[in-house]
């Protein structure tokens, strides 16, 4: 192995930083589409009157299902036939999304309009999986010397789109000025054209994989049947409950049977095209912390607005999830200067992060109060900040002979976790804890207000009847409105409500805050665990002489068992 010394970005093509504002507005694009169709989900339910499993049809299945499926297929051909076909496809997926979801119209059939809403953000989380699948790699290839730095830049417009997404939601979803749910959404459109624009006439390097010559068995070589496994694994979980359990709605023995055979029909795939590659241990290792990323920064996102609303009130909520989001933004620009200046390496970086979320995740636990909160959600988010595009830097650095396939595979495993692990994980606990809390202050009380329908369910955890929401919801906001009024509020309707809470009700909320800060604490272990994976591979880099990043030798260019060599 040889080692070279970096010399600043060393940007490999002249159009580096067109490229990367224009994956940074592709996803910016992204981020404010999915923010928008968040805040929408209650005036669909009220024009066209869908129910519950309808508007999780669309917001969890059609958008998850059809990102897994964009940066999974994406990554793997990507580097066949190059970038700027599949920006030309998501371009065209994420206006033809548009348009698709515009032809739910009042008037028509529940169903009919379901069908529009749910294949309109099916191809808009398509769109997006695509662009995740060119960005990734694209930017590790443009800056093969500081890929952590250019990654937290492009991974930081998400968290701006969520903004702005919530922001137009807000601003102009309600009161008297407010615009029609189309017009909102078509926002979205600005930062698509933007980066339809950028990306328009530009020459697209190869990676560093495509540029030697590399066939798909050799890229797949690293991931190998190890790697493939977690993602098999995953996906045959996601098929079997989210694809032909729920969106084709087949039976569970021909739903296992079929999902077996598409998950056992990719290990083998790979297993061929590598001739039997076991794959490298690193890279299982990596694949399964980054599920437990995409548990814990993605599915506590999915939550922590409704936990931290619950611990205060909703408004205050919003507000936190604002904050946090762009302290997010603002962080990932200091990627560069942390590595560089601190001398912090993209693990050591990891190791800090995890620990940082462990203290935030129990502080936020314990807030009572908004300025408190202000303060445990920076823990909070700055532990957060930099998970996702550093583990995505680590395997372009570690293992460049893997081209796009390894790092779209991650982004994968990351967004499976985020459907089968971090969100359904986290309403399990919420369920179990709150009722749990009620049960043990009044069990009268519970067996009297727990819910009839479904039993809440997680992989195997004792199945609890949590509280009815008919009665959790009118109790949370008479709690709500009563702990108002202690702090100060004058307002009529707020003291009216106050006025009507009832013993049994005040129970019922509390017991609920004391089930949320429980969720926040066992949520903790995540990012504790960890901590403990980034704290050994530090150890192990430290043995072999530090961390560095690789590039392809000749022997593995030719076809050979060498390794990368090092920078």
């Amino acid at each position: 192995m040889t080692a070279s010394p970096s010399s600043g970005d060393n940007a490999i093509a002249p159009n580096a930083n067109r490229l990367l504002w224009a994956g940074f507005t592709a996803i910016l694009a992204a981020g404010v589409g999915f923010g928008v169709r968040g805040g929408l989900f209650g005036t669909w339910e009220t024009a066209f009157n869908l129910n519950g499993a309808q508007l999780g049809a669309i917001s969890l299945g059609a958008g998850f299902i059809s990102f897994c499926f964009g940066i999974i297929i994406g990554g793997i051909i990507v580097d066949k036939i190059g970038y700027g076909k599949l920006v030309f496809a998501a371009f065209l997926l994420h206006v033809l999304s548009a348009f698709v979801t515009f032809a739910a119209k009042p008037g028509m059939s529940s169903e009919t309009a379901y069908l529009f809403l749910y294949w309109g953000t099916f191809l808009f989380g398509l769109a997006n999986g695509t662009l995740e699948a060119v960005a990734n790699p694209l930017v590790a290839t443009l800056f093969p010397k500081n890929r952590t730095h250019y990654l937290n830049i492009l991974h930081a417009s998400w968290p701006l789109g969520m903004v702005f997404g919530g922001l137009i939601g807000w601003t102009l979803g309600s009161g008297e000025n407010a615009w029609d749910w189309k017009w909102q959404l078509a926002l979205y459109l600005v930062p698509t054209l933007a980066y339809g624009v950028m990306f328009f006439g530009q020459k697209y390097p190869k990676s560093e994989a495509s540029a030697k010559g590399l066939k798909l068995g050799e890229m797949f070589k690293d991931v190998g049947i190890l790697g493939t496994l977690i993602v098999s694994v995953m996906l045959f979980f996601f098929l079997r409950r989210d694809f032909f359990g729920g969106l084709i709605g087949l039976d569970a023995a021909p739903a296992n049977i079929l999902s077996a055979l598409v998950s056992l029909g990719l290990l083998g795939w790979v297993a061929t095209i590598t001739k039997f590659s076991i794959g490298h241990w690193l890279i299982f290792v990596l694949f399964i912390t980054h599920a437990m990323v995409g548990s814990v920064e993605l599915g506590t996102d999915g939550w922590i607005q409704n936990i931290t609303g619950t611990l205060l009130n909703p408004e205050q909520g919003k507000i936190l999830f604002v904050f946090t989001s762009l302290v997010m933004f603002g962080l990932r620009f200091c990627a560069h200067f942390i590595e560089s200046k601190l001398k912090v390496s993209p693990i050591g970086l990891l190791l800090i992060c995890s620990i940082l979320a462990v203290a935030g995740l129990n502080l936020v636990s314990a807030i009572h109060s908004f300025g408190a909160a202000f303060g445990a959600l920076l823990v909070y988010a700055i532990g957060k900040t930099f998970f996702w595009p550093t583990m995505l830097a680590v395997i372009g650095d570690r293992f460049p002979q893997t081209g796009a396939v390894a790092m779209s595979l991650m982004g994968g495993i990351g967004m499976l976790s985020v459907g089968l692990l971090g969100g359904p994980g986290l309403g399990y606990a919420r369920d179990r804890f709150s009722a749990g809390a009620l049960q043990d202050a009044n069990p009268a009380l519970y067996e009297q207000v727990k819910s009839t329908g479904p039993a809440s369910e997680f992989f195997g955890f004792e199945p609890v009847q949590p509280i009815d929401p008919k009665v959790l919801n009118p109790a949370k906001a008479a709690f709500a409105a009563k702990t108002a009024v202690e702090r100060g509020s004058t307002d009529p309707k707020v003291k009216d409500l106050a006025a009507t809470l009832t013993p049994d009700q005040e129970l019922i909320a509390t017991s609920d805050i004391k089930g949320n800060r429980k969720v926040l604490k066992f949520d903790s272990l995540i990012p504790a665990g960890m901590a403990v994976i980034y704290l050994l591979l530090m150890i192990y880099f430290r043995a072999i002489g530090g961390y560095r990043p690789l590039t392809i030798t000749p022997e593995q260019a030719a076809g050979g068992t060498k390794g990368p060599a090092e920078f």
